[in-house]
């Protein structure tokens, strides 16, 4: 399953990268306030869709543009056909393609691509992370002020009375310094392999984070919710190796 995952990202990747320069203003619409999505989007997420249903017909599929399939099933593809549909639409390279196997309750297989960087993760549950085919760790920075972070801010875009600044203001000021990207998958992905040292954000929704979450784990990183639970993405999610994560957590209660 691995081998048809990555082909299949990576043929994805492609359609992304031979589109971006193609998009026009009929292209893009809004979904709702300020969340937008392109013509690509939905052609990615259909692409993949029609790969695993002729692969895999069982197997469920929950995907940003079209829902859920196949409820009950026991194997669970989780896509989201582009995260960082701004950084897409604007021409820019911080986009990726995330793909993550949930076979009954637990995360198996993981991939996510960022075409126009050139980097490739992925993960099989047990055995690892990758970045481009070398075994990636979280970093073991624990200190707050030796700490790189990321972050976004999908609750400013949906309009949320309670967001992410009282957070940002809280932590920015105690931390080496922040990063934000516009895609949680890539975040996640830098978490995984130590080009961040943690991530926390709000406001995600399932496919942004499911793929994240693997390379995460597989990384030697934990991921929780913002009270230390695993009630992620609903109660925000957070991202570290274990001791930075509880550094993190009392800046977001």
């Amino acid at each position: 399953m691995l081998e048809f995952l990555l082909m299949q990202i990576k043929t994805a990747g492609e359609i992304c990268r031979a589109e971006q320069r193609n998009l026009q203003a009929a292209d893009v619409e809004r979904k709702n306030g300020k969340e937008i999505v392109t013509r690509v989007d939905r052609e990615v997420e259909r692409f993949l869709r029609e790969r695993i249903g002729e692969r895999f017909p069982a197997h469920g599929i929950i995907g940003e543009e079209e829902g859920r399939t196949h409820d009950d099933a026991s194997h669970c593809w989780i896509i989201d056909p582009i995260d960082g549909t701004t950084s897409y639409l604007f021409g820019q390279s911080y986009y990726s393609i995330s793909i993550a196997l949930r076979i009954e309750n637990a995360y198996a297989l993981a991939a996510v691509y960022a075409p126009a960087l050139g980097q490739l993760f992925y993960a099989e549950r047990g055995k690892g992370a990758y970045l481009n085919d070398e075994r990636i760790t979280v970093s073991g920075r624990s200190r707050l002020d030796e700490s790189v972070l990321s972050t976004g801010f999908a609750c400013l875009r949906s309009a949320w009375e309670e967001n992410n600044l009282t957070y940002f203001n809280r932590l920015v000021p105690r931390i080496l310094d922040i990063r934000r990207c516009g895609s949680a998958a890539i975040d996640l992905g830098y978490v995984a392999c130590g080009k961040y040292d943690g991530f926390w954000e709000m406001n995600l929704n399932i496919y942004d984070i499911a793929a994240g979450v693997l390379l995460v784990e597989e990384a030697g990183g934990v991921v929780c919710d913002f009270t230390g639970g695993d009630a992620y993405p609903e109660q925000g999610v957070v991202a570290a190796n274990k001791p930075l994560a509880a550094a993190i957590l009392p800046f977001l209660q």
